[in-house]
C-alpha cells in the first residue's frame, strides 16, 4: 500500500488530516519540525513522527524514498494575514521557498501527487459571492500572495516532472475533532472561535477588529468549516487523483457567511457564559466578506461538510478548550 507523508502533520489541520487518512486505512508517515506542531498530536493519532524541516530537501527526499510515499498533502506553512503584513519576507522564505522545496524532494523520489494547502486569501476582496474557483484572484496580503505563488508554480511542476495537484482552498478552518483527541493550539492564538471561547472561560481579552464593515451588524463576514470536514476533502481530492484524476481546484466551506459578532452569540449560547469585548480598529489585509461556493468539489468529488452549523463548531472548539486548558503538552 502506498504512503502518504503530511508535512506540517503535527500542527492544527495536518493532525486531523492524518487522523481521518489514519482512519482510512491509509499509511502516513507526519514530517514536522515542531515549530508550531505538536509531538503530542502526532503521537494522538499513533502515527510515526519524522522531525525535519521543509527546506531540507535532502532530509525530506530520503523519508519519501524510505516510506515508498506516492503522495503528499502540504500543511507545513506560516498563516497569519496580521503578520504576513508586517513579515512579508519571513512568509515568503516559509510558505513559497519551504513549498518548493518540499516539491523538489518529490521529484527526487517517486512521489507524484501533491496535495496543496491553499486558501481563500488568494481571491482578496471578492467581486461577488459566495466565491467559485473561477474568481479572480487578487490577494491584498503577503499570506495570500505566497499561497497564490505556489498554485501558479503547480501546472509547471506537473508539464515537467509529471507531479499530480490538488489545491485546496479554506475558508475560515475552526472546530475540533468531536471525539477530543486533537485540537487547536496556536502560541499565540490567532482564530476568532478559540479567542472568543477563552474570553468567556476568562483567560483573555477579545477584540473586534473593525464594527464598521458593509454587513448587517459592521463586523466581518467569514465563511467557518470544521477542520474534519477540511480533513475529509483532502481525502477525497487524493483518492481523486490516485484514481487519474485530472490536477485541479477546489474551495472549502460551508456557503454559510458568519459575522464575527455572530460567532461571539454563538459562543454564549454554547458556554452560557458572556464574551467581554472590545472593539478596535479594522486590521490591514482583512477584507470585509469572504464565503465559499464548493459546488464544484461536491459535483465532481461527492463531498459533503456534515458538521456546518456555528454552534456544532463551536462546541467541538469548546470542549478541547474545557479539556486541554493549557494545549497540549510542551512540544
Amino acid at each position: 500500500m502506498s504512503t502518504v507523508v503530511v508535512t506540517g502533520g503535527a500542527g492544527y489541520i495536518g493532525s486531523h488530516a492524518v487522523k481521518a487518512l489514519r482512519a482510512s486505512g491509509t499509511v502516513v508517515v507526519i514530517y514536522d519540525n515542531l515549530s508550531a506542531g505538536h509531538r503530542a498530536a502526532s503521537l494522538r493519532t499513533g502515527v510515526p513522527l519524522e522531525v525535519g524541516d521543509i527546506h531540507d530537501v535532502e532530509r525530506l527526499s530520503e523519508v519519501l524514498r524510505a516510506s515508498k510515499a506516492d503522495a503528499v498533502m502540504h500543511f507545513a506553512a506560516w498563516l497569519s494575514v496580521g503578520d504576513s503584513v508586517r513579515d512579508p519576507i519571513g512568509y515568503y522564505r516559509n510558505n513559497v521557498s519551504g513549498a518548493l522545496a518540499v516539491l523538489q524532494a518529490m521529484v527526487a523520489s517517486d512521489a507524484r501527487h501533491f496535495i496543496f494547502s491553499s486558501t481563500a486569501a488568494t481571491f482578496g476582496n471578492p467581486i461577488e459571492t459566495p466565491i467559485t474557483e473561477d474568481h479572480p484572484q487578487r490577494p491584498i496580503n503577503a499570506y495570500g500572495e505566497t499561497k497564490l505563488a505556489i498554485e501558479r508554480a503547480l501546472p509547471h511542476f506537473e508539464r515537467a516532472y509529471g507531479i499530480k495537484w490538488t489545491a485546496l482552498r479554506y475558508f475560515n478552518a475552526a472546530g475540533a475533532d468531536p471525539d477530543g483527541a486533537l485540537g487547536e493550539d496556536h502560541d499565540p492564538e490567532i482564530h476568532v472561535i478559540p479567542r472568543a471561547i477563552d474570553a468567556a472561560l476568562g483567560r483573555n481579552s477579545f477584540a473586534i477588529f473593525g464594527d464598521d464593515y458593509d454587513t448587517a451588524d459592521g463586523t466581518c463576514l467569514r465563511d467557518y468549516i470544521h477542520v474534519m470536514d477540511l480533513a475529509s476533502a483532502h481525502i477525497a481530492a487524493l483518492d481523486a487523483l490516485r484514481a487519474g484524476g485530472a490536477s485541479t481546484s477546489y474551495n472549502l466551506g460551508n456557503g454559510r457567511p458568519t459575522s464575527v459578532r455572530e460567532v461571539v452569540d454563538a459562543v454564549e449560547r454554547v458556554t452560557s457564559r458572556v464574551v467581554p469585548l472590545t472593539i478596535g480598529p479594522r486590521r490591514p489585509g482583512d477584507p470585509g466578506v469572504l464565503f465559499a461556493s464548493s459546488e464544484k468539489i461536491k459535483r465532481e468529488l461527492g463531498w459533503r461538510p456534515r458538521l456546518e452549523e456555528i454552534d456544532v463548531i463551536v462546541e467541538t472548539a469548546y470542549r478541547w478548550r474545557q479539556s486541554h486548558p493549557d494545549g497540549y503538552p510542551e512540544r
